[in-house]
């Protein structure tokens, strides 16, 4: 994938994420390397177990958050296309991983989403020449919040606090936000 660096004033869409970090303060140096890291997470478990699997949970119109709706540009409240998946690494839950588009932009490339079904969304995010991913955002998320609970419905005594990063992923004006949330499992993966 090219990474191409956008002018700000390339896109109508927010660039910046003003909801979470810029840096992974705080976050422990096992799980560091797995957050930063720029390219296919998809690829990078797959290169570090022998059996890699997609379990798609949810994958439809959905409310998302409203800072999710804000940095895709949609008014609040207003549905969205919405996919959350568990990657499984040796059939060990390691990521959970939501994403969400407007669902006009449900067409080109995009149209790909609606059908993926069990696939990683990442072989689509990374094969394409003209996807541009923009910079990774991260925050501590406790159990209270949205993506946490969602993280927990497959695994149980999990820690006070999960680490997820997020970013948005452009192709033309249509962004796509992609979110991971971090399990404790990535960590048996050797990094």
């Amino acid at each position: 994938m090219n990474v191409i660096p956008l002018d700000q004033d390339h896109r109508n869409a927010p660039h910046t994420d003003n909801f979470w970090r810029g840096s992974p303060l705080g976050c422990g140096s096992e799980l560091a390397p797995w957050l930063r890291d720029r390219g296919s997470l998809t690829q990078r478990i797959q290169q570090r177990c022998s059996d890699f699997a997609v379990l798609n949970l949810r994958n439809g119109l959905a409310r998302i958050a409203l800072d999710e709706s804000a940095l895709l540009g949609l008014a609040p409240h207003q549905l969205a296309w919405s996919r959350e998946v568990f990657l499984y690494a040796d059939g060990l839950p390691v990521v959970f991983a939501h994403s969400a588009l407007a669902a006009a932009h449900l067409r080109g490339v995009w149209s790909e989403v609606r059908t993926l079904g069990s696939k990683p969304l990442g072989a689509l995010l990374f094969a394409h020449p003209l996807v541009e991913r923009m910079p990774l955002h991260y925050q501590a998320l406790r159990s209270k919040h949205r993506l946490y609970r969602r993280a927990a419905a497959l695994q149980h005594d999990l820690p006070p606090k999960l680490w997820a990063r997020r970013s948005l992923f452009h192709l033309g004006d249509a962004p796509l936000l992609v979110t991971e949330v971090f399990l404790p499992g990535i960590l048996l993966l050797k990094g």
